[in-house]
């Protein structure tokens, strides 16, 4: 009986206090902050241009067992180069990170792809989408649900923002949608961004509110720095997309 007892005790500590051995043994909603931490570490080792922190995506459907469900949390963010700097992105992305995500980048038949391992069975993954642009993402894999990932809550209008639909005579489509994460040093990073109507649009309207030299200057793309924020105008889609960035302290 001493035994039981003292099995149960040591099962008891081991489940609240040892690191996950397992993917499973944490949900999706233990394992958010994580993501989030990974998320900040790699706007941090983005540094200056133009990005855009995408919103949490959760996918229900995944199966832990033949009779057990679970979900998936990615967390992205998408960058954007001068066409033929995405393998040199990559690899100052992985040179930047913590030493013990171990990152690297290798080459393969659709490109050079970064990996890295943020702890916890958190997957970072960066890969080339298109010619200049790249994603990098962090994900849970298949997890228990457990209490599930926050949304976040719409916010008010911000300025930069604000001034940006008022050159390009737009208004937003769509009511803001904050994405933050945690920067590694302290501060937050964050992105606000809006449909705004329509593509495709002449985004010259956009080059007297830049502080300086434009960050990117395409025909379809348009990114420009107002004080710390980074504006950023795609109109690569169906609809154009205006977001608003600020990243970690160097």
């Amino acid at each position: 009986m001493a035994w039981a007892v003292l099995l149960g005790v040591l099962t008891w500590w081991s489940a609240r206090h040892d690191a996950p051995t397992v993917r499973e043994q944490r949900t999706v909603a233990e394992a958010g902050p994580v993501v989030d931490r990974a998320l900040g570490q790699l706007v941090a080792a983005v540094g200056d241009g133009a990005w855009a922190l995408t919103g949490p995506q959760v996918e229900r459907g995944c199966r832990l067992t033949p009779m057990s469900a679970g979900a998936t949390l990615s967390r992205g963010l998408d960058v954007l180069v001068a066409e033929g700097g995405e393998r040199a992105l990559l690899d100052r992305v992985a040179d930047r990170l913590p030493a013990d995500w171990r990152a690297g980048v290798r080459s393969g038949s659709s490109g050079p792809r970064l990996r890295a391992d943020a702890g916890e069975f958190i997957t970072v993954q960066g890969r080339v989408t298109s010619g200049g642009r790249v994603r990098l993402t962090a994900d849970t894999g298949c997890r228990p649900i457990g209490a599930g990932y926050p949304q976040p809550p719409a916010a008010p209008t911000d300025p930069t923002l604000d001034a940006a639909l008022g050159a390009l005579g737009r208004a937003a489509q769509s009511a803001p949608q904050p994405v933050t994460a945690p920067c590694p040093g302290g501060g937050t990073a964050r992105t606000l961004a809006v449909s705004a109507g329509a593509a495709p649009v002449a985004l010259t309207g956009l080059r007297p509110l830049a502080a300086g030299p434009p960050v990117v200057d395409l025909p379809e793309v348009y990114a420009y720095r107002s004080g710390p924020t980074t504006v950023l105008a795609d109109g690569t889609g169906a609809q154009l997309r205006l977001s608003a960035s600020t990243g970690c302290p160097a």
